[in-house]
């Protein structure tokens, strides 16, 4: 018991090269041992329950081996309360020290902070930039100085406003509603309404697709559900209301095939173009593809061949050619005929 306390006192605080030699010492299968107790003892703080099968897929061992590490933790004196059939969890107040971040691990914090900036709203970013402090204060002198000199030389540039800049806790508001299942009011314009209108929403879960953040939600406008984009949010604010039904998971209403008709779509691409419009195509229906001589066939089911299909394929329709169907070759000559007119 002693000795494995011993240990983890070693993981928190001792400086990065006494630890390559504990590394030394022990030996790789005591060391990956190691690791995984420790990962496994971060992994229990930062949930409430963690099931031992959850555990056991993440480091890929058996269940007899997670099992063996938590009796090791308990060994060690860290409370762990284990529920028959639940999984497993830490007594409340329990707290680690200071963790030790590797320079690599450091790094991410650059990555992840420039995302942060520009991919959320105003609210979430100050929350986020607060956490950052908190976390580079526990680095080493080392780690300290590989992010100072990451920091200035790593953009992030964002091609579309993501958010209104009225308002600037919207994100907030969001992740509170789907936390503590509460509805949200909405003052929203839609691109299909000259004006806007208000909403009363249950929001399932937000998601970020072709540069744009989206909310899924139960409109109670509607009586269905529906995707609303944060860009055209004129007002949002938190109410009392409860939500009416449990709405499952994000994932469940993003795999759902929308109840609209698909049209299935062949083009020929050049070669020496496709591998540009790889990143996109799949928002419009991507589904297959084989190589023919110099060029490349792309099959897609699209939902929109009279909008936002024809108006891609015009970006590198100069190097491409519609197999079919025949009313996408018609819906592009028309917006090529409407674009000369105003030359």
């Amino acid at each position: 018991m002693d000795k494995t306390k011993s240990i983890f006192e070693l993981f928190f605080y001792l400086k990065s090269y006494l630890w390559d030699i504990c590394r030394a010492i022990m030996g790789r299968d005591t060391v990956n041992r190691f690791d995984r107790i420790v990962s496994i003892l971060v992994q229990l703080q930062s949930k409430r329950i963690v099931k031992a099968q959850e555990l056991a897929d993440r480091f890929e061992v058996s269940l007899r081996t997670i099992y063996r590490d938590i009796r090791t933790l308990e060994a060690s004196g860290v409370p762990i309360i284990s529920e028959a059939g639940v999984g497993y969890s830490i007594m409340e107040g329990y707290r680690l020290p200071p963790v030790m971040f590797t320079r690599e691990e450091a790094g991410s914090f650059v990555a992840a902070e420039k995302l942060m900036q520009k991919f959320v709203d105003k609210s979430l970013g100050s929350y986020h930039q607060s956490a950052m402090f908190k976390l580079k204060a526990v680095l080493r002198g080392s780690e300290k100085d590989w992010i100072t000199a990451l920091e200035s030389q790593i953009s992030v540039d964002p091609s579309q406003q993501l958010f209104n800049e009225d308002l600037p806790n919207a994100l907030e508001i969001l992740f509170e509603s789907i936390a503590e299942k509460k509805q949200v009011y909405l003052r929203y314009h839609s691109m299909q309404s000259e004006q806007p209108s208000d909403r009363h929403i249950e929001p399932v879960g937000l998601f970020h697709e072709n540069n744009f953040w989206y909310v899924l939600g139960y409109c109670h406008y509607r009586n269905d559900y529906r995707q609303f984009r944060t860009d055209r949010m004129l007002g949002i604010a938190r109410t009392a209301l409860s939500f009416t039904a449990e709405h499952g998971s994000l994932d469940e209403h993003l795999s759902k095939d929308p109840n609209v008709q698909k049209t299935k779509v062949r083009i020929l691409v050049d070669k020496n173009i496709a591998r540009f419009i790889n990143g996109d195509r799949k928002h419009y229906g991507f589904i297959s593809e084989k190589v023919r001589g110099n060029q490349v066939e792309m099959t897609f089911m699209t939902s929109n061949v009279e909008h936002g299909f024809p108006r891609w394929y015009l970006m590198f329709g100069d190097y491409a050619e519609i197999i079919e169907p025949e009313v996408l070759r018609h819906r592009v000559r028309a917006i090529l005929e409407k674009t000369a007119s105003k030359l």
